[in-house]
């Protein structure tokens, strides 16, 4: 522990934002990192609490108080490798987690907690800046081939614990590029695309083949990656939007978000569209259907597009600004929160049904909503009509989409939908085939994804040898 009385006397203090007038012209991040001191400082916040709650709300099981530790005394080099020891990619997890680690530390009982992502976010950062982040290839090939379908986060954690592993890594990729839906989704202005870029150069380097442009399942059969590997990954996400079966959903303008946000991804990295269908904001009254962080990223993006107007809905009540903490801490408390792009411009309406889209000449116009009570009972006399030129369904998504690869293999699902494998093998109903991350468990968070990746690499790395020395 580096500074015993520093949670005494030093504030929190965490990075700022650009201001929304300058960061909504443009795609770019906007976050302003803390000074090397100032971050110094926070880490020295760290109460290295006989119990480390702070682990309780950490997915991929990262040694935060000892990295704050050495954060503080300045060795950062030993610090990235211990991140690193538990973390393929912080830096993904330090610019879109919405780190539930912060929520379960010993501070937050006054909120107050150490600027967990913060510092994870600078010390792999520094690591890149200096060159630590060399490749690691396997000193040796054990002879054994891995096929990985899906190149999000989970694939590549996989893909990369696996390669170190020694063995021949194949990853297949639907898209041009690698990343999921960090990179075809996520907003550019929240994560740029060059930190996948960099991620990829250093997994090829260490033996990773990623065939781009590849669906499993349309265009590559399933059973041909079973037959000619010794084990096959399915990490391809959980990609079935959750509709809204209303009167007027046909209308022209009415979009799941998964169709509105990668195209700006597309057009940010000057690719090719997938569609001959453009959806842009501009110019328009801007409805978007769910509450969650999809919801917010298509407000940021609506704004940036030049929006006349953004509204969000949400069905569920509005949750309290500040939780009750004796009854929700260290587990994530539902509460108020705003985004960057809620403070950018955006209208949010809370405890609101869409009854029916209406349109005019086939093209949606405006939204029917009612409001509703605690139990999704329509309140008698609160309905309204919403101005609507462009609505936008963020709603989460219920279940991988069965069509294709799954239904080709065959392999078993869960009572949600999900492929059915459990978390200590993340083997599937099938011989030689795992699963993990959104697939098998459903929507989630991209931290959850790094972690079934190494713990699925872990199990095949076993599987295939017999032992393993890859850390769960």
């Amino acid at each position: 522990m580096g500074k015993v009385t520093g949670f005494l006397e030093i504030d929190r203090q965490d990075r700022k934002y650009k201001s929304a007038a300058d960061r909504v012209r443009h795609y770019n991040e906007f976050v302003i990192p803390l000074s090397e001191e100032t971050t110094k400082d926070q880490a020295a916040r760290c109460m290295n609490c006989g119990i480390p709650y702070c682990h309780n709300g950490c997915p991929v099981n990262n040694q935060i108080p000892d990295w704050n530790d050495l954060v503080y005394h300045g060795e950062w080099e030993q610090a990235s490798r211990n991140l690193h020891s538990t973390n393929n990619f912080p830096e993904f997890t330090g610019r879109v987690c919405p780190a539930p680690c912060e929520a379960s530390c010993t501070l937050n009982l006054q909120d107050q907690p150490v600027t967990i992502k913060t510092i994870e976010c600078a010390i792999v950062d520094k690591a890149w800046e200096n060159g630590w982040l060399e490749p690691q290839p396997a000193a040796s090939k054990t002879g054994k081939k891995v096929a990985v379908v899906g190149a999000g986060p989970a694939g590549m954690a996989a893909a990369q614990q696996l390669a170190r592993a020694g063995h021949d890594v194949h990853v297949y990729e639907k898209h041009a590029k690698a990343g999921g839906l960090l990179r075809y989704g996520i907003p550019d202005f929240k994560m740029e695309k060059k930190i996948i870029d960099r991620r990829v150069a250093q997994m090829e380097a260490e033996g990773v083949v990623f065939h781009y442009n590849s669906n499993v399942g349309v265009d590559v059969p399933a059973k041909k990656l079973v037959d000619e590997y010794d084990a096959v990954l399915l990490a391809g996400g959980a990609e079935q939007p959750r509709d809204l079966p209303a009167p007027g959903r046909e209308l022209d303008g009415v979009h799941f978000a998964m169709e509105f946000l990668p195209q700006q991804n597309r057009r940010v990295g000057k690719e090719p569209l997938t569609t001959n269908e453009p959806i842009l904001a501009s110019g328009k009254h801007v409805v978007v259907i769910g509450g969650g962080d999809t919801g917010s990223d298509c407000i940021g993006t609506s704004v940036r597009q030049g929006a006349l107007s953004v509204t969000q809905l949400e069905i569920m009540p509005q949750p309290p600004v500040k939780e009750n903490k004796l009854l929700t801490w260290p587990d994530w408390p539902l509460k108020l929160r705003t985004s960057s792009s809620h403070e950018e411009g955006a209208e949010r309406e809370f405890a609101v049904l869409t009854s029916a889209f209406e349109g005019e000449n086939g093209v949606v116009k405006k939204l029917k909503c009612v409001r509703v009570d605690g139990k999704m009972q329509a309140v008698p006399g609160s309905e309204f009509d919403l101005k609507a030129d462009l609505v936008l369904l963020a709603m989460g998504f219920v279940s991988p989409v069965h069509e294709g690869m799954l239904k080709e293999l065959g392999v078993a699902f869960d009572n949600r939908g999900n492929v059915l494998a459990d978390t200590l093998g993340y083997a599937s109903s099938l011989d030689k085939v795992f699963a993990c991350g959104d697939m098998r468990r459903g929507q989630s968070l991209v931290v959850w994804a790094i972690r079934e990746g190494r713990q699925a690499a872990h199990s095949i790395d076993k599987t295939l040898m017999g032992r393993t020395d890859l850390p769960r």
